[in-house]
């Protein structure tokens, strides 16, 4: 190979790597604009808080439902990798399963609002749906396995019926300042656990 096709090749990647930071700045902009202001804040104030110019957000996401549907699989991968990061590192199974159930919180938080844009287009819900499914059950079952095999919580829980209570304990958040979600949802991995 030549020194030349070498150099392109590192640069391309480099390109590559760069357009690929760049998307992610704008899926983690639009993340945190849409959970301040909803799913349907102007395009100015996402390009704002990601430091680039409108035509840079239409230029990776035609649509505002191309945005939208972008940064809910952008979360869901998010949290999907972080759960075998927090069973790594984390000092017990449980702790890393209370801080993924967190950040499940905090999706199901962020996640406010796409889903009744999306509900227009029941087959692009749908198909979204099943992708939350597939790739967050199989975590959350692996770092219930983990947290049951350690002897720390009951092993009759199942990843599925979990995922639904904590959303369930996420749905009054919305409407009442009061209600404190996150609470309810710690006193339920609370108890979980097997009496020590």
């Amino acid at each position: 190979m030549k020194e030349s096709d070498e150099s392109a090749g590192t640069a391309a990647r480099s390109k590559r790597a760069d357009a690929r930071r760049n998307k992610e700045t704008l899926l983690e902009a639009a993340a945190s604009v849409f959970v301040t202001s909803g799913v349907e804040a102007p395009v100015r104030d996402i390009a704002a808080k990601a430091g680039v110019g409108t035509g840079t957000i239409y230029r990776h996401f035609p649509t505002r439902a191309d945005l939208i549907v972008a940064v809910y699989r952008h979360q869901v991968e998010a949290c999907a990798e972080a759960g075998p990061a927090l069973l790594a590192r984390s000092e017990t199974p449980h702790a890393a399963l209370g801080r993924w159930i967190d950040l499940f919180v905090d999706f199901l938080v962020t996640k406010h609002g796409l889903a009744a844009v999306l509900q227009s287009d029941n087959a692009g819900f749908d198909t979204l749906h099943t992708y939350f499914i597939d790739r967050l059950v199989p975590v959350c079952a692996q770092l219930l396995e983990a947290a049951a095999d350690a002897g720390e919580i009951r092993s009759d829980v199942e990843a599925l019926v979990l995922m639904r209570g904590v959303g369930n304990l996420c749905i009054g958040a919305d409407s009442d300042p009061r209600y404190d979600a996150r609470r309810l949802v710690e006193l339920l991995i609370t108890g979980l656990r097997l009496p020590q």
